[in-house]
């Protein structure tokens, strides 16, 4: 099974493209997903797991994340081969601040407009792209619409807010919450991540759409997940409590796994204690 990331090599991908011992599809390796000439080398695989993307929320960047994460998607869609299996990872942020309304986010909460920057908009609209040309070209689909996923450093990458927390723990960085560090969020590993992707590949789902996190055993609040990494590393750090960040939308998610379960036979493995302590 011949497994092209793109992405390959940035924060997730680095670790996705391990586990599958895979090709790196990124401009580190030569590559853009704006050239035609460059995703038509997708054709060649049983399995592109697309994970390439502008990740820019500010509003001058939103035509370029536009362009990036929609037309780029559809340069790789459009070149998919006949019973091939294409996983685009989406984000939980499609729903906007709709999602405060569920203890447990479901795929059937509202994705209406709330909101919601280039960024994420961008994201849905991709979504309806893979749809189309899944099934006008007859290629199996997964699109995972991801919650907070965390993974070791890996060089020249930018880590998100939990492995950027670990840095901080490392170096004795005081750590800036929002909301008084209030907000809940369900953190996953990146190799349960990899193993979900692993888990569609090995169904025999045509076409899926599902949240994925860490789900309601792996939740808890910014504030106590510092308090959790002080633990699982011995480390400790402060809280600049007078210099608070901005409160997310949503204020609290937690996925619900309900419909991942059923269908692909897949939960998350890798607990908060061990996960977390494979940071340091």
């Amino acid at each position: 099974m011949k497994v092209l990331v793109t992405g390959g090599s940035g924060f997730l991908g680095t670790h996705i493209r391990k586990f599958f011992e895979a090709d790196d599809f990124s401009r580190r390796a030569g590559m853009d997903v704006l050239n035609l000439q460059d995703t038509q080398k997708v054709e060649d695989y049983d399995v592109v797991i697309h994970l390439a993307a502008l990740l820019d929320k500010s509003p001058e960047a939103a035509d370029e994340v536009f362009l990036t994460n929609v037309e780029g998607t559809i340069n790789l869609v459009r070149s998919m081969r006949e019973n091939s299996i294409f996983i685009f990872a989406s984000t939980k942020d499609v729903y906007g601040r709709f999602a405060d309304n569920y203890r447990e986010v479901p795929e059937t909460c509202p994705t209406l407009y709330s909101g919601q920057t280039a960024l994420e908009w961008s994201k849905l609209i991709a979504e309806r792209y893979v749809e189309f040309y899944a099934h006008q070209r007859n290629f199996r689909s997964c699109i995972f619409r991801l919650s907070t996923v965390y993974a070791p450093l890996s060089k020249n990458n930018t880590p998100n807010f939990v492995s950027h927390y670990a840095e901080a723990l490392n170096t004795g960085e005081p750590l800036r919450l929002p909301a008084n560090g209030t907000p809940q969020r369900d953190l996953l590993h990146v190799e349960d991540f990899a193993a979900a992707c692993q888990a569609f590949i090995d169904s025999v789902i045509r076409h899926g759409l599902y949240n994925l996190g860490g789900g309601r055993g792996n939740a808890l609040s910014l504030r106590e997940l510092k308090t959790k990494l002080e633990e699982v590393s011995g480390y400790q750090t402060s809280i600049d409590e007078e210099n608070p960040l901005p409160a997310p939308v949503p204020l609290n998610y937690v996925s619900d796994l309900t419909l991942v379960q059923q269908e692909l036979e897949w939960k998350p493995k890798i607990n908060l204690d061990e996960g977390l302590k494979s940071l340091f």
